[in-house]
């Protein structure tokens, strides 16, 4: 989960509305907030913010402002707990893939092409 802040110049609300539906069809958005007063635009989610840019400069002028990871609180009583089983059910899953599938060896067939005159003309 990346939290992307863009500084954006929108002048009126329907170029407002264009930006908001272009950016929510962007795959991996989560959520879209927008801050007339200070001209910000801040989306969360598994996005790329260069093709959010992208999609933004054909609209209004567009700026990156912050790009990092978004703050979500968690309990850290359950989450010492978690890792240490998924650890351990994670290293079972990987031995019994590779015991299942084995390896498959291509057979290589060459074949060999004889005339019976080299010289002859290709066309008769």
């Amino acid at each position: 989960m990346n939290k992307v802040v863009l500084q954006v110049e929108l002048l009126d609300d329907k170029t407002k509305k264009k930006a908001m539906k272009a950016v929510s069809k962007i795959s991996g958005v989560e959520s879209v907030s927008m801050e007339m007063k200070e001209q910000k635009l801040t989306l969360i989610g598994d996005m790329d913010a260069v093709v959010v840019v992208e999609k933004l400069r054909k609209l209004c002028y567009t700026e990156i402002l912050s790009y990092g990871p978004a703050k979500v609180e968690k309990k850290e009583n359950k989450k010492e707990k978690e890792p240490e089983k998924k650890n351990i059910d994670q290293t079972q899953n990987i031995a019994d893939i590779l015991k299942t599938y084995e390896t498959y060896h291509n057979h290589y067939h060459y074949t060999s092409h004889v005339e019976e005159n080299p010289n002859a003309c290709v066309i008769c």
